[in-house]
């Protein structure tokens, strides 16, 4: 296990720094050990990008949850083509959605968070298990001003559940810098943020968002802000 003062040192050091220099630090240190978890969002995106430039083969996954947007589906490809290379996609096991769907129906995630929360254990953390199993230091895109639910997060921490960093080099940028960097460097994106869509998720649990609202209130929209998480970031 990692040590808490490591993680304090890494902070330390890392804390504000520009991106990409906390990208090729860990790139470098971690090697074949280390990936993004990207969900095709504007982060992400940038992310990969970044990534990309430092070292071409930087490992970059995503899951399928079998309910994405046919737009999120086709920036997989449009991402893939435009940096030619090929993101690694994680799949959820049969088993368990068959099992859900048999005993709370295709959209039983609307009756509660607990239903809605096990729909996501076994459609997007089962596979993130299992991609994770392979890494010491995981990517992440988050950002402290997107929600309630991310104003702690820190750009190294030790994620205990699954014994690994949890590395988030975007946690002090704001939309404007994430899209500002989009822009300048020609990174594709999906055509969905056009519409409303700044998060976006499963296609039954994603809505646009009002011009007042932060950027993850189309994010089960039916729950409580304080609820607006699916377990990848939560322990």
């Amino acid at each position: 296990m990692k040590k808490l003062e490591d993680i304090e040192q890494l902070n330390e050091r890392f804390d504000g720094r520009p991106a990409s220099e906390v990208l090729s630090w860990f790139l470098d240190a971690y090697g074949g050990r280390i990936a993004l978890a990207s969900s095709m969002g504007p982060e992400d995106q940038a992310l990969t990008d970044m990534m990309l430039k430092i070292d071409r083969n930087a490992r970059i996954f995503t899951i399928d949850t079998g309910r994405l947007f046919p737009e999120t589906c086709s920036l997989i490809d449009r991402t893939n083509l435009h940096y030619g290379i090929r993101l690694d996609v994680y799949f959820p096991q049969h088993a368990p959605v068959e099992a859900y769907v048999k005993q709370h129906g295709v959209n039983g995630f609307y009756e509660s968070v607990a239903l809605r929360k096990a729909c996501c254990r076994a459609r997007k953390i089962e596979p993130l298990v299992r991609a994770l199993s392979t890494l010491d230091v995981w990517i992440c895109g988050l950002r402290r001003e997107q929600s309630v639910t991310r104003t702690g997060v820190r750009t190294v921490e030790w994620d205990a559940d699954h014994a690994l960093i949890k590395l988030s080099p975007l946690v002090h940028w704001s939309e404007k810098d994430v899209w500002d960097y989009l822009r300048a460097n020609g990174v594709p994106y999906s055509r969905l943020h056009r519409q409303g869509f700044p998060s976006v998720g499963c296609q039954p649990c994603t809505r646009a968002v009002q011009p007042d609202e932060d950027v993850r209130a189309g994010r089960w929209w039916w729950e409580n802000p304080e609820h607006r998480e699916c377990g990848l970031h939560v322990s």
